[in-house]
């Protein structure tokens, strides 16, 4: 079991951006909770190398960060990628099945993908590997009443859409282009085990993912400068609809009874970024470098009334976040073998707060007006991130085949000070804490002269899910208005457990 030390409470459980390619938008966690691969629903050569992207380029992976990339395509090709997620201990998974085309006619280009995914609901395994029913613990409802309803164990679906044009200038090794991508929401995995107590949550919503690129290259006598440039803007927002059964007490049946109860929360999040990445061939053939900036700016018109084990309810309202990635990466490849590193460092501020719904008295004697902060926190993020990865491809004698081979691993340290401000209680309290998360990464490849076949798989491990099992301690509570403030001073309880992802994906040329 892991303990994550909580003395002040988590405003911002988990922000979930939804971004399937690329690392334009730079995800932002409060806690250590596993999430599922669901987003990895397109194709990537360096998916074994650990995700080695600065000074590396992928061929398959490009083209939906970066859609000017898609220059680099010699010709038009058909890619499939079903990729399959699994957590441990029997806690959740999911599939997607997605078919994308790229084409290239003369100085113009395009693509559209399409895909398909189910998501398996969430499951909260228990420390002896079994689950929990919360409706076994319930008492029965009296004769007549509507009965209570099971945990949904139905998988739900997602849809994608993705669309991209561009063109490359005559003359000037230059292209532009634009891509965007929508997304049908009614499964984002793990979202069901942030509202402890729960006996469902049916979520809905959508997403919009909108980019423009750019491309440039500069031809040389070592190798060929490049430079990407890349401004997008991502709209997110999900609604969560969360079933209780509350225990009240019924005097007309002496005797305490179940009450369905819906509190509906809202998820939105809007993310505008950019990033440059440049890279320049050293005089030792084979061998780049590269350099990255990422800027994100995000604004969180609502953030939803997370229950994670005992941290404290608050009615968190608007906040944002403002996030950077500062990287570099060397890579080397030469006949059939490739190498490559990245390195980067990822500072963000965040800064949510709580509005008071209704005249709220403080500790000190004074009013806090409606719609006056009640709670400010504060986050301090120094993350980090590393990946490293080989890979080696070998003929076959005798053969047109090729077999390619790939190992890679990726690490990334999670650190934050949280701040925060109590209006109510007139207090302060402050937390440093962190984690870290590693993936191991693997894959072969099968090229034959009229398609390819590549084979990924990647084992996140370093996170957890909440249990059924778990001690609750609050400290200091304060009524404010209809909210209650709760500081926990027990820990949050955590059982470790991995994430799988496979993936099989065929490229096939078009003549």
């Amino acid at each position: 079991m892991k303990a994550f030390g909580l003395r002040a409470v988590c405003s911002i459980a988990l922000l979930v951006v939804v971004v399937p390619a690329g690392a334009q938008v730079i995800p932002i966690k409060t806690i250590p909770i596993a999430q599922g691969d669901q987003f990895q629903i397109f194709p990537s050569d360096n998916l074994g190398l650990g995700g080695v992207s600065i000074a590396l380029a992928d061929s398959l992976g490009d083209p939906f960060a970066n859609p000017a990339t898609t220059a680099r395509l010699r010709g038009s090709r058909l890619f499939s990628a079903p990729t399959v997620y699994s957590v441990s201990r029997n806690a959740g998974g999911g599939r997607s099945l997605p078919l994308a085309m790229l084409a290239r006619q003369a100085t113009w280009y395009g693509g559209l993908a399409l895909v398909l995914q189910q998501v398996d609901p969430s499951r909260p395994p228990d420390q002896s590997g079994g689950l929990a029913n919360p409706v076994a613990q319930l008492p029965p409802p009296p004769g007549g009443a509507t009965p209570i309803p099971g945990p949904d164990l139905r998988a739900h679906g997602n849809e994608y859409a993705f669309g991209m044009i561009g063109r490359t200038l005559p003359g000037s090794n230059l292209s532009l282009a634009a891509s965007a991508l929508w997304t049908g929401l009614h499964a984002l995995d793990g979202v069901d085990l942030l509202y402890s107590g729960s006996l469902r949550v049916k979520q809905t919503g959508h997403a919009i993912d909108v980019r423009i690129g750019a491309w440039k290259e500069w031809p040389g006598e070592r190798g060929a400068r490049s430079l990407e440039a890349i401004v997008l803007h991502n709209r997110f927002a999900a609604t969560h609809n969360v079933l209780y059964a509350d225990q009240v007490w019924d005097p007309a049946l002496q005797r305490t009874v179940a009450q369905l109860r819906t509190d509906q929360n809202f998820d939105h999040t809007n993310t505008w970024g950019a990033q440059l990445k440049y890279q320049i061939p050293f005089a030792t053939p084979g061998w780049r470098i590269g350099w990255i900036l990422t800027v994100n700016r995000a604004t969180h018109p609502k953030l939803p009334n997370y229950e994670i084990t005992n941290v404290a309810v608050i009615p968190w309202d608007p906040g944002r976040s403002y996030a950077y990635d500062l990287g570099m990466g060397l890579s080397k490849v030469q006949g059939p073998a490739t190498f490559g590193v990245d390195a980067m460092y990822e500072p963000i501020r965040s800064y949510t707060w709580a509005d008071a719904i209704a005249p709220t008295a403080t500790l000190g004697g004074d009013t806090i007006a409606t719609g006056g902060k009640t709670v400010e926190n504060r986050f301090r993020f120094s993350n980090a991130v590393f990946r490293i990865g080989v890979g080696r491809d070998i003929d076959l004698e005798g053969s047109p085949k090729m077999v390619g081979l790939q190992f890679g691993l990726m690490m990334r340290s999670i650190s934050y000070r949280l701040e925060q401000t109590d209006h109510v209680e007139l207090t302060q309290r402050a937390l440093r804490t962190g984690w870290l998360e590693w993936t191991p990464t693997w894959g072969l490849t099968l090229r034959f002269p009229d398609l390819e076949l590549r084979y990924r798989g990647r084992v996140t491990k370093g996170a957890g899910r909440p249990g059924t099992q778990f001690a609750v301690g609050v400290r200091d509570m304060a009524l404010a208005g209809a909210a209650i403030l709760a500081a926990p001073s027990g820990p949050l309880s955590l059982i470790d457990v991995n994430t799988a992802t496979h993936q099989i994906s065929l490229s096939l040329p078009l003549h």
